[in-house]
């Protein structure tokens, strides 16, 4: 028997069916009770049932080496076992509630505990509740952390640096430097100051390939689609969106702080004024991601609508700073709306729900609120990027409405972490809001 054995919750699974080969040399117990729950998940269309369709491949797969109830050895030098003994409902009789199929869970990690008292039990699940009710018992419970990341060291995209009085000349006088810093990543902003003039403070940007720091080139201060930079993290922020050499954006940031607009504004400008892209799409996750828009009366663009009101409302936001600087129709000097930019085939308002499958070339993404996806979803979205496409992130890591996910274990963390040494990718946290004061109070406090 191996030193660990890890008893899997249904959640885990459903959550990564990569799960499964997680644990390396160890015993992985996949009790029968979570078969049973997985079952009642594998016909639907969303993504919950697309992964419990993919366990049964994977233990079916498995099968074919040997009897599951014994355990099958895996390539990395593990066990996977399916259980089915009859000595886990005597475990589990020391739980109040044997109708449970949590506290079945619970009672099979108490056999194997009992069962094999040389060996560590670990039960695995991404329920806290159950964590708690297996710590009570005497089981040692862990969240699944395969794909999380350290939010106490969460890559914000700049840091702050000291330059000397010899280098900020040698800048001036080129407008970049050979970079004197070590610990930098591709596109990593560095906000330099000097020991005589701590109060100039200026942005540059961290060249890998030439290993330079340069001023922002990108945006300088212009009107993009009828809006500037507030703060020193949107200059940043626009400097990625504006360049079309980085492929991939994400933006996290509290309420308030301006991303989805930002993204909206830069993606407007690329395609409207510049034709840089053909279309830009926006969309966001529909609470779970992948269920059914439900029965709701008209076209998929009326059951989506009531997900994208705040998209409308940055929309008419940009649209009006847009109009004020000139921006309208050449021809009719008539102010265009949303709804024209859709009819001409600028923009395009999408649900995940039907993402899976497309290839999208030459768009400009936006996918928002991106911390309500799981890796794995991520991963699918990103997966749909066509050749000079460009796909930018934006979300708040700490406001997650789904279960399971947290602020290490979402897509949106996970990409910016597992992505940030790529030279195609740039990452900004925002921290400072501009919606208005009452909101920056409120993302503060709250």
């Amino acid at each position: 028997m191996q030193k660990k054995i890890f008893v899997l919750d249904t959640n885990v699974l459903i959550h990564n069916p990569r799960a499964l080969f997680a644990f390396q040399d160890n015993r992985v117990v996949i009790p029968i009770v979570v078969i049973e729950e997985i079952d009642q998940f594998k016909k639907g269309v969303d993504e919950k049932s697309r992964n419990a369709r993919q366990i049964g491949r994977y233990l079916d797969d498995l099968r074919k080496n040997g009897k599951l109830q014994d355990g099958v050895e895996t390539d990395q030098g593990g066990v996977i076992q399916v259980t089915v003994n009859r000595e886990v409902t005597d475990a589990a009789s020391k739980l109040i509630f044997m109708d449970r199929n949590d506290n079945l869970i619970i009672g099979t990690a108490l056999y194997f505990q009992q069962k094999y008292p040389g060996s560590q039990v670990i039960l695995v699940s991404k329920d806290v509740n159950v964590r708690i009710k297996a710590d009570t018992m005497g089981i040692k419970a862990e969240n699944f952390e395969n794909d999380t990341v350290n939010f106490d060291e969460f890559y914000i995209g700049w840091t702050h640096e000291e330059l000397d009085e010899a280098l900020l000349q040698k800048l001036q006088a080129n407008s970049y430097i050979t970079n004197p810093f070590s610990g930098l990543y591709p596109n990593e902003f560095v906000r330099i100051t000097s020991a005589g003039h701590k109060e100039n403070t200026q942005s540059l940007r961290y060249n890998a390939a030439h290993n330079k720091l340069y001023k922002l080139q990108h945006y300088t201060g212009q009107n993009v689609f009828g809006i500037t930079a507030r703060n020193f993290e949107q200059e940043m922020a626009l400097d990625l969106l504006l360049d079309d050499d980085i492929q991939l954006v994400s933006l996290s940031g509290k309420a308030g702080t301006g991303k989805t607009l930002l993204a909206m504004a830069a993606g407007l400008t690329k395609v409207v004024d510049e034709e840089r892209y053909k279309r830009l799409v926006i969309s966001r996750p529909i609470s779970p991601l992948g269920k059914d828009l439900g029965y709701l009366p008209g076209s998929k663009a009326d059951k989506f609508n009531p997900w994208m009101q705040p998209i409308y409302d940055n929309m008419d936001i940009l649209l009006s700073a847009h109009e004020e600087k000139g921006g309208q129709n050449e021809k009719t000097k008539k102010k265009v709306s949303m709804e024209d930019y859709i009819d001409y085939g600028f923009l395009e308002l999408e649900p995940l729900t039907y993402i899976r499958g497309r290839s999208l070339p030459d768009q400009f993404i936006v996918i928002d609120e991106a911390q309500n996806l799981s890796p794995h979803e991520m991963k699918t979205i990103i997966t749909r990027a066509g050749k000079g496409t460009k796909i930018v992130l934006t979300g708040d890591p700490y406001q997650i409405d789904i279960p399971y996910l947290d602020a290490v274990s979402n897509g949106l963390s996970v990409a910016v972490e597992k992505l940030k040494a790529e030279p195609i990718v740039g990452h900004i946290t925002l921290d400072k809001g501009e919606r208005s004061p009452l909101a920056d109070l409120a993302a503060k406090y709250f």
